[in-house]
């Protein structure tokens, strides 16, 4: 029942643009804090971006100033908007759902592959 679907991964030059979407169905989504994490070959999953309900956001600091973590809680949305991509960016995207304050639900979509590279 409960879908985080990921969405506008692909590949991009250094210093471009990617825009992701995760749609979100199947739970209450005001009631979660949503999450971009990432994970690169040979790596642990971390988070990039989250933002709860109330748009409070926290950043890794690798991309502050670069990527902005948004929701649409009248549409069961969230985007991160990924500007000055590097090859280091270069990952799969996870969309995650956490329910706050308790954290005791915790949802993850499938990923979507990004690469930054000439």
């Amino acid at each position: 029942q409960v879908q985080l679907v990921e969405s506008g991964g692909g590949l991009v030059l250094p210093g471009g643009s990617l825009r992701l979407s995760c749609a979100a169905s199947g739970f209450t989504f005001n009631d979660y804090a949503m999450g971009w994490y990432r994970q690169a070959p040979g790596k642990q999953r971390d988070l990039v971006a989250a933002i709860k309900g109330g748009n409070t956001t926290t950043y890794t600091d690798s991309v502050k100033g670069r990527f902005t973590i948004s929701r649409d809680n009248s549409k069961n949305m969230v985007y991160l908007q990924m500007n000055i991509l590097k090859p280091e960016d270069t990952a799969v995207y996870y969309c995650n759902a956490r329910r706050v304050p308790t954290s005791i639900y915790n949802y993850w979509g499938q990923g979507t592959q990004v690469t930054v590279s000439s």
